[in-house]
């Protein structure tokens, strides 16, 4: 039978662990990690996201920092926001969320981002620290997948994984994260030949590709672990606007032993692993270590 991923529940006990970690940085060193999200235009999916996010963010003890920008601001402005924060000793974090006006560059807007307060992380330091295996920010959602696993299969250790998605947020960092837990990994994508038969040899399968219910009961193997990146908002045969992950839940969860919901799943693991970031990121930065 399969075992429902229960990532909110997973991301609150997460983020009680985190606020006693703040309460006590505070208390012992006088130090209250602070978080900046810059959010530029008036996307209102974008305007939910940094709502929660500073909500959770203070929820926690930590400090929130918010600055809209208009959606003609200037590459240049933006820069210059950025160039402030990272002088500002009382921020540990800076996110900008995307995605960003064509006027800007998101290349150079997230790598102008000091990388020790990148806790997206999404800087080429950052990046490459991931895929070099050394230490640094690990970008919030594969982070968070991770965490998922981890806390419903155990050890990870020699596991066929397949990740289907190459992007640089989710499917490439996510690849190497499960690199370092001795998985044998497989990136899977548009042009990966007899698909549907490579995803089903997996014993864990992370989907990120961005297409509503593409992953059908057909493509997964008996008891595979599969988790649900996707977020689709689309409408119901009654013409209702619905969210749905990039797999077909209702087959899937007949063959899965594990299976990731939408929503539910692994969006409130996000939010819990960019907050597990600022406190890294804050401790850090002091030359304190976690307890």
């Amino acid at each position: 039978m399969t075992k429902l991923i229960d990532g909110k529940t997973i991301a609150a006990r997460l983020t009680t662990e985190i606020a006693a970690e703040v309460e006590k940085l505070n208390k012992e060193q006088g130090c209250q990690p602070g978080l900046a999200v810059i959010l530029v235009g008036e996307d209102p999916a974008s305007q939910i996201y940094v709502r929660n996010k500073a909500r959770q963010t203070e929820e926690v003890g930590m400090r929130s920092f918010e600055h809209r920008l208009s959606h003609r601001v200037s590459q240049q402005e933006v820069l210059d926001l950025i160039s402030g924060l990272n002088d500002d000793d009382g921020v540990d974090g800076i996110l900008v969320q995307l995605p960003l006006p064509d006027q800007i560059s998101e290349h150079r807007v997230i790598n102008a981002i000091n990388p020790a307060k990148d806790v997206d992380g999404f800087h080429v330091v950052n990046r490459g620290h991931l895929a070099t295996g050394m230490k640094g920010l690990v970008p919030c959602t594969p982070l968070g997948c991770l965490y998922l696993l981890k806390e419903t299969l155990g050890d990870l250790n020699g596991k066929r994984a397949l990740v289907l998605g190459r992007s640089n947020i989710v499917g490439r960092p996510m690849a190497e994260l499960l690199l370092r837990e001795n998985c044998t990994v497989t990136i899977a994508h548009s042009r990966t030949a007899e698909l549907e038969a490579e995803c089903r040899r997996a014993e864990i399968l992370v989907v990120a590709v961005g297409r509503p219910q593409m992953v059908k009961r057909e493509w997964v193997g008996e008891g595979a672990a599969v988790i649900d990146v996707g977020i689709n908002r689309i409408e119901d045969d009654e013409g209702r606007q619905k969210l749905v992950g990039d797999v077909d839940f209702d087959g899937v969860s007949q063959v899965a032993g594990y299976i990731t919901p939408v929503p539910g799943g692994v969006g409130p693991m996000t939010i819990a692993l960019l907050l597990q970031n600022t406190l890294q990121a804050a401790i850090e930065r002091r030359g304190l270590s976690r307890r």
